[in-house]
């Protein structure tokens, strides 16, 4: 099992920036490829970002590709989500995931593990 528990949600203007933080409990976080999910009220959860265990590959949607960055710190055990220039259509709660193995997945249904999830609100 591994417990995930987001951190870094609130509340920020239109252009303004938030990172989000993902923490693992299990000290084999580097043997999990991570991804962040948003979804928005009444709306399905979107893929957002995702990484490879290593680091060394990681993947957008379109709608934040340029605007976000995920990263991992394998001795913290913690994924991050840097989100800059943020729309108020980038309102959503934010879920942190993990997967058992080194490819990168983009489909909610691949992912093993969920945090509680985190509120990102973006005011105009």
């Amino acid at each position: 099992q591994v417990r995930l528990v987001e951190s870094g949600g609130g509340l920020v203007q239109a252009g303004g920036s938030l990172r989000l933080s993902c923490a693992a409990s299990r000290r084999t976080f580097s043997d999990y490829g991570m991804g962040w999910f948003r979804q928005a009220p009444g709306k399905e959860r979107d893929f957002v970002a995702a990484i490879s265990w290593t680091g060394g590959s990681t993947y957008y949607a379109d709608s934040v590709k340029g605007r976000c960055t995920i990263s991992r710190d394998n001795a913290k055990n913690t994924v991050y989500l840097q989100m800059n220039s943020l729309k108020p259509e980038d309102t959503a709660v934010y879920y942190c995931a993990g997967r058992l193995g080194s490819g990168i997945a983009v489909t909610s249904k691949n992912y093993d593990y969920w945090g509680q999830g985190t509120q990102v609100t973006v005011s105009s």
